[in-house]
Protein backbone atom coordinates (compact mmCIF):
# COMPACT_ATOMS: atom_id res chain seq x y z
CA UNK A 1 0.00 0.00 0.00
CA UNK A 2 1.41 3.37 -0.91
CA UNK A 3 1.15 6.48 1.20
CA UNK A 4 -1.65 8.04 -0.88
CA UNK A 5 -3.84 4.96 -0.42
CA UNK A 6 -3.11 5.00 3.31
CA UNK A 7 -4.17 8.65 3.62
CA UNK A 8 -7.34 8.01 1.63
CA UNK A 9 -8.03 4.95 3.78
CA UNK A 10 -7.93 7.14 6.87
CA UNK A 11 -10.02 10.04 5.57
CA UNK A 12 -12.74 8.11 3.74
CA UNK A 13 -14.20 6.54 6.92
CA UNK A 14 -13.91 9.91 8.65
CA UNK A 15 -15.96 11.54 5.87
CA UNK A 16 -18.58 8.80 6.18
CA UNK A 17 -18.67 9.36 9.92
CA UNK A 18 -19.41 13.06 9.38
CA UNK A 19 -22.34 12.06 7.13
CA UNK A 20 -23.80 10.01 9.99
CA UNK A 21 -23.53 12.73 12.64
CA UNK A 22 -26.80 13.81 14.23
CA UNK A 23 -26.36 17.52 13.76
CA UNK A 24 -27.45 20.27 11.42
CA UNK A 25 -26.55 20.26 7.73
CA UNK A 26 -24.52 23.43 8.24
CA UNK A 27 -22.38 21.78 10.92
CA UNK A 28 -21.96 18.70 8.72
CA UNK A 29 -20.82 20.85 5.79
CA UNK A 30 -18.44 22.76 8.04
CA UNK A 31 -16.94 19.52 9.39
CA UNK A 32 -16.62 18.12 5.86
CA UNK A 33 -14.91 21.31 4.67
CA UNK A 34 -12.39 21.12 7.50
CA UNK A 35 -11.82 17.42 6.87
CA UNK A 36 -11.37 18.03 3.13
CA UNK A 37 -8.84 20.80 3.78
CA UNK A 38 -6.91 18.52 6.11
CA UNK A 39 -7.06 15.71 3.52
CA UNK A 40 -5.75 18.01 0.78
CA UNK A 41 -2.92 19.20 3.03
CA UNK A 42 -1.85 15.62 3.79
CA UNK A 43 -2.10 14.57 0.14
CA UNK A 44 0.04 17.59 -0.81
CA UNK A 45 2.69 16.63 1.75
CA UNK A 46 2.61 13.02 0.56
CA UNK A 47 3.06 14.14 -3.05
CA UNK A 48 5.96 16.39 -2.00
CA UNK A 49 7.54 13.38 -0.30
CA UNK A 50 7.02 11.16 -3.36
CA UNK A 51 8.48 13.88 -5.60
CA UNK A 52 11.55 14.18 -3.39
CA UNK A 53 12.04 10.40 -3.53
CA UNK A 54 11.76 10.35 -7.32
CA UNK A 55 14.21 13.24 -7.63
CA UNK A 56 16.69 11.48 -5.33
CA UNK A 57 16.42 8.29 -7.39
CA UNK A 58 16.90 10.18 -10.63
CA UNK A 59 19.99 11.90 -9.26
CA UNK A 60 21.46 8.51 -8.38
CA UNK A 61 20.78 7.20 -11.87
CA UNK A 62 22.25 10.33 -13.45
CA UNK A 63 25.35 10.02 -11.28
CA UNK A 64 25.72 6.38 -12.31
CA UNK A 65 25.28 7.24 -15.98
CA UNK A 66 27.87 10.02 -15.77
CA UNK A 67 30.41 7.89 -13.88
CA UNK A 68 33.69 7.54 -15.68
CA UNK A 69 37.17 6.33 -15.12
CA UNK A 70 38.53 2.84 -14.99
CA UNK A 71 36.86 -0.43 -14.25
CA UNK A 72 34.51 0.84 -11.55
CA UNK A 73 33.26 3.75 -13.66
CA UNK A 74 32.29 1.33 -16.42
CA UNK A 75 30.77 -1.07 -13.92
CA UNK A 76 28.77 1.76 -12.34
CA UNK A 77 27.27 2.56 -15.74
CA UNK A 78 26.62 -1.03 -16.71
CA UNK A 79 25.33 -2.74 -13.56
CA UNK A 80 21.64 -2.28 -14.38
CA UNK A 81 21.88 -3.72 -17.92
CA UNK A 82 24.12 -6.53 -16.65
CA UNK A 83 21.56 -7.37 -13.96
CA UNK A 84 18.70 -7.39 -16.47
CA UNK A 85 20.68 -9.59 -18.89
CA UNK A 86 21.49 -11.98 -16.05
CA UNK A 87 17.82 -12.26 -15.08
CA UNK A 88 16.84 -12.68 -18.72
CA UNK A 89 19.44 -15.44 -19.24
CA UNK A 90 18.25 -17.26 -16.12
CA UNK A 91 14.62 -17.13 -17.22
CA UNK A 92 15.31 -18.14 -20.83
CA UNK A 93 17.42 -21.11 -19.70
CA UNK A 94 14.72 -22.19 -17.26
CA UNK A 95 11.84 -21.54 -19.69
CA UNK A 96 13.32 -23.71 -22.46
CA UNK A 97 14.29 -26.43 -20.03
CA UNK A 98 18.04 -26.02 -20.51
CA UNK A 99 18.39 -26.00 -16.73
CA UNK A 100 16.26 -27.43 -13.99
CA UNK A 101 14.69 -25.17 -11.42
CA UNK A 102 17.43 -24.59 -8.85
CA UNK A 103 16.88 -26.57 -5.66
CA UNK A 104 16.70 -23.45 -3.54
CA UNK A 105 14.43 -21.50 -5.93
CA UNK A 106 10.71 -22.05 -6.05
CA UNK A 107 8.56 -21.02 -8.96
CA UNK A 108 7.55 -18.03 -6.85
CA UNK A 109 11.17 -16.85 -6.90
CA UNK A 110 11.26 -17.22 -10.68
CA UNK A 111 8.01 -15.29 -10.95
CA UNK A 112 9.54 -12.50 -8.84
CA UNK A 113 12.63 -12.45 -11.08
CA UNK A 114 10.30 -12.22 -14.08
CA UNK A 115 8.55 -9.28 -12.38
CA UNK A 116 11.87 -7.52 -11.85
CA UNK A 117 12.74 -8.13 -15.49
CA UNK A 118 9.42 -6.64 -16.60
CA UNK A 119 10.05 -3.57 -14.46
CA UNK A 120 13.60 -3.20 -15.79
CA UNK A 121 12.63 -3.59 -19.43
CA UNK A 122 9.54 -1.45 -18.98
CA UNK A 123 11.60 1.28 -17.33
CA UNK A 124 14.15 1.20 -20.12
CA UNK A 125 11.55 1.25 -22.88
CA UNK A 126 9.55 3.93 -21.06
CA UNK A 127 12.58 6.13 -20.50
CA UNK A 128 13.67 5.77 -24.12
CA UNK A 129 10.16 6.65 -25.27
CA UNK A 130 10.03 9.71 -23.02
CA UNK A 131 13.48 10.73 -24.24
CA UNK A 132 12.39 10.62 -27.89
CA UNK A 133 9.00 12.26 -27.35
CA UNK A 134 10.28 14.97 -25.00
CA UNK A 135 12.51 16.46 -27.71
CA UNK A 136 9.49 16.89 -30.00
CA UNK A 137 7.29 18.25 -27.22
CA UNK A 138 9.93 20.77 -26.14
CA UNK A 139 10.44 21.83 -29.76
CA UNK A 140 6.68 22.40 -30.09
CA UNK A 141 6.68 24.76 -27.10
CA UNK A 142 9.68 26.81 -28.22
CA UNK A 143 9.07 30.27 -29.60
CA UNK A 144 9.56 30.54 -33.38
CA UNK A 145 12.62 32.77 -32.93
CA UNK A 146 14.29 30.13 -30.70
CA UNK A 147 14.09 27.42 -33.36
Amino acid sequence: MNILEAITGIFKPAAELVDNLHTSEEEKLDAKAKLTKLYIDYIGKALDFETAQIQARSQIIIAEANASGGFFGGLTKAWRPITMLTFLSMLVAWWFGWVDTPANATEDVLVEIFGLLKIGIGGYIGSRGVEKVSEKVLAAFKKPEEV
